[in-house]
């Protein structure tokens, strides 16, 4: 199911495919860049075409993604692009099978270390890189008093906040404007535990 063009996974197929590093990056490519070839691919995510090509059928296999063939200048050409601008699951949606709700945990895990090794990523680099953006990369964290539904409130806010920033009309100012990973989380917890 699509709502707003976030497709909502409870495939536990899917949740594996899309789970894999090397077909994460590829989404995300294709997400930041747009449609691009297994060529354009493989480039950016600095493997063999080949390899590319056989996680693309993966990914293409699950509906993840789809062949966009009015941007190919022949009929050797396959150009790729996603089928949903994004994607969201949720661990209670494969708890009635063990197996299926394995695979969910495991997603769950390689997406929380996929969302760190971003920051990670970022703390990492060159001096020129971190010179240029200067203060502007951020992170905050608040302990916040909140019902399940609230949080849910909360989660909606600060979503809508992060649509209108992918979605706004960017000027035309000659300003360079590069990708940003945006994350957030929100989990129940304990101080000091």
């Amino acid at each position: 199911m699509t709502i707003d063009g976030v497709r909502r996974i409870d495939d536990p197929r899917v949740l594996a495919a899309l789970s894999h590093p090397l077909r994460r990056r590829l989404m995300d490519v294709l997400k930041v860049d747009g449609p691009a070839t297994a060529s354009v691919l493989a480039s950016a995510t600095d493997q063999a075409v080949g390899n590319v090509s056989h996680h693309l059928k993966v990914l293409r296999e699950c509906g993840l993604i789809e062949e966009a063939p009015e941007l190919a200048k022949d009929r050797r050409e396959r150009w790729w692009r996603l089928v949903s601008r994004g994607l969201r699951w949720s661990t209670s949606d494969f708890t009635d099978d063990p197996a299926a709700e394995a695979v969910a945990e495991a997603a769950l895990s390689m997406n929380l270390d996929y969302h760190v090794s971003r920051v990670r990523a970022w703390y990492a680099a060159g001096d020129e890189e971190r010179a240029h953006w200067g203060e502007a990369p951020f992170s905050g964290d608040q302990w916040l008093r909140l019902t399940p539904a609230e949080l849910a409130e909360l989660e909606a806010d600060l979503l809508a906040v992060i649509e209108r920033w992918r979605t706004r009309e960017i000027p035309d100012d000659g300003a360079e404007r590069r990708p940003v990973y945006v994350f957030a989380h929100g989990v129940p917890g304990r101080p000091g535990r």
